[in-house]
């Protein structure tokens, strides 16, 4: 879970851009940093703990030239946080260089073989075996050693390397990891993702798995088990404006502000409304038709879209569907009956515990799709079909915007599916997509109500346990709510399905810990309220969010949130958005990096 960035062109000043890179990939690691050029054929490296700015007021006042570099945002796995951790590695030479993002399996036994060949380690990583092996093959070129070290590597990497003897050079390779080049004019980039280099290049060619490629500042060429391979260029829509700020005080807060752009990106021409219809341009119905079980595997945040939708599928469409956490589903003994579609769900497509358990079980599935977010990402080619949100760039750690995105997908593919085997009315159809029509509009509301929310989480943000429940659809919406607080607030947090509150959580109830009750009105509701009495019972502390028109609960809570009114089966769109929100300000009244918070990085590509 690290950021990679490298150049290689004309410009003496790339370690500005190396420093942007990494700015622009802190979300993807930030204990340690470092970036290391090729000047007049010496090695010039820095490093420091913590994050960007503490490396970029180090070399502040140093006049480093160089147009050959790699740069690296780290998050721990192997060895503490430390500057002789921090990337970039070299051998005992200082001759070749590394960045490397992933988890080297066989390392110990790589490093005592080295270690018995008279090699000396200044890290505990993993990482710095590459330099090592690699330096030890450098008299066959750069490219050739990298190829034949890959070889003896168990586990997933993306490296880029450099030679000080070869500058104007990176060689990377990837497995199980991501790397994309950018393309641009007599130089070019290569980066964990675009958004390391979008301020200079919106063409991007996205690295396959075993892909190794050389690059050059003019050129590059791309290998796979040694056969010259063709990756095409894409050109990337996001502007780098889009991956700022843009005024607001963190990526967070702009991110949940742009949950309604965001969600209307994501249906934008996908549906007709006045005929009706969902359109999957990329999806047969003939395939659809014949499905009778379906399989969501995802992790965090994006599981809980996938436990959402497997709500919807079953109502809708009346299929069997289950929804799997990655984590667990990469080990299982995979049960994979007839006619089952997979449905993988990643932010990021690269998310290794959904990989893992996709792997595990495509041969065996009828038919496969991912929902994700990031073009050319491996979940997006490894699966016979791909629905893309329209999030755009994503910055803040903790899943905001994404997980509306997400969500679009879901409703729309479930109502696609529903049609498809005629499960659904035309009218039933039209009045469906007519509320999601809506949604955009509501969550603007929401997010102008937000001062109500901030004074609410003024009142709570020195709690230190909260309790969240919903029944059905909205148990979802209960446990990201949860997740949100444990990560943007540190504040213990738990999501219940309300109807097992009396198996256990109810022992927890006092006047010290806050009960969240996802509650609008609708079929669940006269439960939801006897949940709510049961708290009451006992002196426990209740917000409720529920819909606007709902003034009955307001006398069985101390804090209403409220969201506009829709069709019940609606309501996770809208009421996960007040969550975002009291999360974000409990986390801002407490000091905390809401951006960044503690120990968590944005892309989970080791196990």
């Amino acid at each position: 879970m690290c950021g990679i960035i490298g150049y290689t062109g004309n410009d003496e000043k790339a370690s500005g851009k190396l420093i942007e890179g990494l700015k622009n990939l802190e979300y993807r690691g930030y204990d340690s940093a470092g970036i290391a050029l090729i000047d007049n054929g010496r090695l010039v490296r820095y490093r420091s703990k913590g994050r960007i700015s503490k490396l970029e007021s180090k070399i502040k006042n140093k006049k480093i030239k160089g147009t050959t570099g790699v740069g690296h945002t780290r998050w721990a796995t192997h060895g503490r946080p430390s500057e002789e951790n921090a990337h970039p590695h070299t051998d005992c030479k200082n001759r070749i260089t590394v960045v490397h993002n992933g988890i080297v399996e066989n390392y110990n036994e790589l490093k005592e073989g080295l270690r018995k060949r008279k090699h000396r380690f200044t890290s505990q990583t993993d990482t710095e075996i590459f330099a090592h092996m690699i330096e030890e093959k450098i008299n066959k070129g750069l490219f050739r050693a990298v190829n034949e070290t890959i070889k003896k590597v168990r586990g997933f990497y993306a490296i880029v390397v450099i030679d000080r003897e070869n500058p104007g050079t990176l060689v990377a390779a990837r497995k199980g990891s991501p790397l994309v080049i950018g393309k641009g004019k007599k130089e070019n980039y290569i980066g964990s993702d675009v958004t390391s280099f979008l301020k200079y290049t919106k063409k991007a060619v996205f690295l396959e798995d075993e892909d190794v490629c050389l690059i050059t500042g003019g050129n590059y060429s791309v290998y796979n088990r040694g056969k010259k391979v063709i990756r095409k260029v894409k050109d990337i829509k996001w502007s780098h404006k889009q991956a700022e700020k843009g005024g607001f005080p963190h990526f967070m807060m702009k991110e949940i502000m742009e949950e309604p752009e965001a969600f209307e990106d994501t249906i934008l021409g996908r549906f007709d409304h006045e005929k009706g219809t969902v359109n999957f341009g990329n999806i047969s119905r003939a395939k659809i038709r014949k499905v009778k079980n379906i399989r969501i595997i995802a992790c965090g945040t994006s599981y809980h879209a996938a436990l959402l939708g497997k709500y919807l599928f079953q109502k809708y469409a009346g299929i069997n569907t289950v929804a799997e956490i990655g984590s667990e589903a990469r080990y299982s003994e995979p049960v994979v009956e007839k006619n089952t579609l997979i449905i993988t769900i990643s932010q990021s497509g690269e998310t290794t515990d959904t990989l893992a358990a996709f792997n595990n079980m495509k041969a065996k599935a009828f038919h496969s799709l991912a929902i994700v977010n990031v073009v050319g990402s491996t979940l997006s080619r490894e699966s016979k079909g791909v629905i893309y949100t329209h999030a755009g760039p994503e910055i803040g750690v903790a899943a905001t915007k994404t997980f509306i995105s997400q969500l679009a997908v879901l409703y729309l593919l479930v109502f696609y599916t529903a049609g498809a085997k005629e499960k659904m009315t035309r009218a039933r159809m039209k009045k469906a997509l007519g509320n999601l029509r809506k949604i955009p509009g509501m969550i603007k509301k929401i997010c102008r109500d937000r001062k109500r929310i901030e004074k609410i989480a003024e009142k709570y943000c020195k709690q230190k346990d909260f309790l969240y429940y919903g029944r059905n659809i909205y148990y979802p919406v209960a446990l990201e709510g949860a997740l949100k607080l444990k990560e943007i607030s540190y504040i213990h947090a738990e999501g219940y399905p309300a109807g097992e509150m009396k198996h256990g959580p109810i022992a927890l109830v006092n006047n010290r810990v806050p009960n969240v009750f996802i509650a609008p009105q609708g079929r669940f509701y006269e439960k939801i309220i006897n949940n709510i009495e049961e708290i009451r019972a006992r002196q426990g502390t209740i917000i409720a969010i529920t819909n606007k028109s709902n003034r009955k609960i307001e006398k069985n809570c101390h804090d209403i949130i409220n969201v506009p009114d829709i069709d019940e089966d609606f309501y996770p769109l809208l009421a996960v958005v007040p969550l975002q929100l009291l999360a974000y300000y409990i986390g801002i009244k407490k000091g905390v990096d809401v951006d960044k918070p503690r120990n968590l990085a944005k892309s989970v590509t080791v196990e």
